[in-house]
């Protein structure tokens, strides 16, 4: 997925105003530029249905009051940047502590977040440094960095490459990663009775 860079300097709120109603584009600000995203490839598009049916049937069979909602943007506190994660899981019970959450869909407190999952596209160095960043400060329980296509550094996905599922769990503050290939099981703080592999994910529940 190649991004396209709009060269202007935005603020949040101009951010918000720009963002058009019903569009089938897609928007992020990152550090104060709008960036358009491309349209997803189909096996990015299988693996956010696949976690879309998975993660909420645990949600259900825990019940948890977390939901999945579809158009939230995410902003790190008192920065110029928004973000649109692939699933972002939400906790129902802090929404009435975000200021902007009724009008604007806009979350910027970690307590409202539990997860947030990326699925890696062409841009891979927004997802293992900025994003992880930025989550990492605002206090997001877990982040989930789902490299199915081996696009991410070497540092960060072995040498060869491998595709890899990346869980980012807060500890004291910092994210302490735990990488995930082939047939070993997503280990999830937040769910953790959550039985999927690597490989599961990477093929969307579908056979070998």
């Amino acid at each position: 997925m190649m991004t396209q860079t709009l060269p202007k300097v935005t603020t949040f709120d101009e951010f918000v105003e720009f963002l058009p109603e019903n569009s089938d584009v897609r928007y992020e600000l990152r550090n104060g530029n709008i960036v358009e995203m491309a349209q997803p490839v189909g096996d990015h598009e299988e693996i956010k249905s696949f976690l879309g049916v998975e993660i909420p049937f645990e949600i259900k069979r825990l019940g948890l009051p977390y939901g999945i909602p579809n158009q939230v943007i995410v902003r790190p506190e008192g920065k110029d940047s928004g973000y649109f994660p692939d699933i972002l899981v939400v906790n129902r019970a802090n929404l009435p502590n975000e200021p902007r959450w009724k009008k604007e869909s806009v979350l910027s407190q970690g307590a409202s977040i539990p997860l947030a999952i990326k699925i890696v596209s062409t841009n891979w160095r927004d997802d293992y440094h900025l994003k992880f960043a930025d989550y990492e400060e605002m206090g997001i329980a877990e982040y989930w960095i789902i490299d199915y296509a081996a696009l991410g550094g070497r540092n960060f996905i072995g040498n060869p490459k491998q595709p890899t599922i990346s869980v980012c769990n807060l500890v004291d503050g910092e994210y302490q990663i735990s990488k995930f290939q082939n047939s070993d099981r997503l280990i999830s703080q937040i769910f953790p009775e959550l039985n999927l592999t690597a490989n599961q994910v990477f093929r969307s529940g579908l056979p070998n």
